[in-house]
């Protein structure tokens, strides 16, 4: 007769209990995500990012390429018969996140006062 010698794996705390343990150490971090239609644009505004973060010393994990986003849509050719011709179009947006650890004010000062191309949007988060 077999016996059944299966032991479970150990359990993963939770998130709160892994930031409780790690206390006042923590280490704070700025998430900034990046869309644009165009990726010349995009790849530009990162580098932008990039250099003024460097030039205060920060630690810079990225760019992290995201995956596109693709919105298709089909319409008819012609406005009462003729179904079958119909034209396709598509819209990609383009994404990017870089994250900053510890940032410092002076990073974030100077990151508030960067101005950046029109069609490049920026969403800031503190984790």
């Amino acid at each position: 007769m077999a016996t059944n010698t299966h032991t479970t794996a150990p359990t993963k705390r939770p998130a709160r209990a892994r930031k409780a343990a790690l206390g006042d150490g923590a280490i704070q971090k700025l998430r900034i995500r990046v869309r644009a239609y165009e990726h010349k644009i995009l790849d530009a505004s990162v580098k932008q990012i990039m250099d003024t973060a460097v030039r205060f010393d920060a630690t810079v994990i990225g760019p992290i390429p995201l995956p596109t986003e693709l919105k298709k849509y089909t319409v008819n050719r012609a406005a009462f018969i003729y179904k079958d011709a119909r034209e396709q179009y598509e819209m990609r947006t383009h994404r990017r996140v870089i994250d900053i650890l510890n940032p410092s004010p002076k990073v974030i000062e100077a990151l508030t006062n960067l101005s950046l191309p029109s069609g490049v949007s920026i969403d800031v988060k503190m984790m």
